[in-house]
């Protein structure tokens, strides 16, 4: 449906009879959630430019297989092989370019509340006039003076901006798991099954956790060497530890009866996936073994087949990740994660127990639904109120567009970087999911102390 919705909204940019003729074969659907896609596609579009502008292989087909190649770069004096329209620096330009795009437009929708106003117009259609002002940030950013120090600047702000990204990340993920746990135990009240589903999933998650370290133990680290491996899995096993003694503590039952070990459990099982997904980010280890030959330590040996092929993994893995990217904007910009970043939650008492909790329960939408106006396959769904912030929304992509510049860029490894060796190992990559890990055990710690810290402040988690 929402290739539908976006082939429908890309129709209307053509004229009425390419909009009339293509909405009336696509099936119905809500403005509020084709405009968002239609957001995404955009950023598709730049990250995919992206990663063709950090592939040497693109550039070396494009210069083999278009004609007069070199001349149309000095046509538009881009170096005598177009060396400025590719590397890190060429990335940087465009990742300007979108993440000023999608400030502008947080700004510009500051307290919308509802379709009706000019500035909702503007964030709901015009997609063709959006789309040639993209295409004109990411070219004008080409031109600016001084690029040296810009993308010296620049670097720096990508870097603020992506680790603000993986925070509003964690802070929904802590936020997830506190909702899971109150929403399930609401249930207890009226249905004993409850606390069935909330300890064989508790037990799975723990069983997890504790599988996934020992089998890294295993895989990873040896008998002789491979002391930080050793050392980093013993930490983060600890912390595992640690928040879930912390969650169960007399203190912090008292202040926070709905804490328990299902929210603990979650996040022990996010730290260990950030684990091993550091430890598969580490460059190889390489040794001389007694014969002189070059041997890996520290690593899964079996790994090593799944490598061969680099274009396979470098494209699956590049679509995975940036799927995984693309989710967390899209989810992270409903209209209860908002509210959760701004510290605004329902009473436990109001809660009613789901196993899918994330949904709202049948029927809630009634009221919804009858103040909807239906057009030609759209349902305008916001005209009494907005289903989503506007302005939180575009400041998601703002941020997530820092984060794909520093992620295809290899973070602070950028010189070296492309996208051919994007899963080979690096140290900066290993060290930014690491933070990320300790980051998420923090915050999750925070959340169980801070009502101690505070004993005045009233905290709803």
């Amino acid at each position: 449906m929402s290739a539908q919705c976006c082939a429908g909204q890309l129709a209307c940019c053509c004229g009425s009879a390419g909009c009339s003729l293509c909405c009336g074969c696509c099936p119905k659907i809500r403005q509020s959630r084709s405009t968002r896609f239609m957001y995404a596609l955009y950023f598709i579009l730049v990250v995919v430019l992206c990663c063709i502008m950090m592939s040497p292989t693109v550039a070396s087909k494009m210069k083999e297989h278009i004609p007069f190649y070199e001349d149309i770069c000095k046509g538009i004096k881009a170096g005598d092989t177009c060396e400025k329209l590719v590397g890190y620096s060429a990335v940087y330009r465009v990742c300007f370019g979108m993440a000023c795009f999608f400030f502008i437009f947080c700004l510009l929708t500051l307290n919308v509340s509802n379709s009706r106003s000019c500035r909702a117009y503007i964030h709901n259609g015009f997609w063709f006039f959006k789309l040639l002002l993209l295409g004109a940030m990411c070219s004008g950013a080409f031109f600016i003076p001084d690029q040296e120090t810009f993308l010296n600047a620049w670097r720096y702000v990508g870097a603020v901006g992506a680790f603000l990204f993986i925070g509003i990340q964690l802070i929904l993920l802590v936020e997830f798991a506190h909702k899971w746990n109150k929403n399930w135990t609401a249930g207890t009240a009226h249905n004993k099954l409850w606390y069935a589903a909330l300890a064989l999933v508790t037990l799975t998650m723990y069983s997890i956790a504790a599988g996934g370290l020992i089998l890294m133990a295993v895989f990873y680290t040896q008998q002789d060497g491979c002391l930080q491996n050793k050392i980093l899995l013993g930490v983060n096993g600890g912390l595992c530890l640690l928040i879930s003694l912390v969650a169960i503590s007399p203190c912090v039952q008292n202040r926070q009866p709905h804490s328990g070990l299902l929210q603990s459990g979650l996040i022990s099982c996010y730290v260990t996936y950030l684990t091993f997904s550091a430890l598969s980010s580490k460059p190889e280890e390489v040794v001389l073994d007694k014969h002189g030959k070059n041997i890996t330590i520290c690593a899964p040996d079996f790994g090593q087949d799944l490598y061969r092929d680099e274009n396979l993994v470098t494209g699956l893995g590049t679509f995975l990740l940036f799927a995984c990217i693309l989710y967390s904007c899209l989810t992270s910009t409903t209209r209860s994660s908002s509210d959760a970043l701004q510290g605004r939650h329902a009473a436990p008492e109001l809660e009613v127990a789901r196993c899918c909790f994330c949904f709202g329960p049948y029927g809630e939408d009634t009221e919804e639904q009858r103040n909807m106006k239906e057009g030609p396959g759209v349902i305008y769904d916001e005209k009494k109120s907005t289903v989503y912030s506007y302005s939180y929304f575009h400041c998601v992509f703002f941020l997530a567009s820092l984060y794909v510049m520093m992620t295809v860029t290899n973070w602070f490894n950028y010189e070296s970087a492309n996208i051919e060796t994007f899963f080979s190992g690096s140290w900066s990559i290993f060290w930014v999911k690491m933070a990320s890990c300790w980051m998420c055990v923090l915050l999750y710690l925070w959340t169980l102390v801070a009502p101690l810290c505070c004993p005045t402040r009233q905290f709803y988690v």
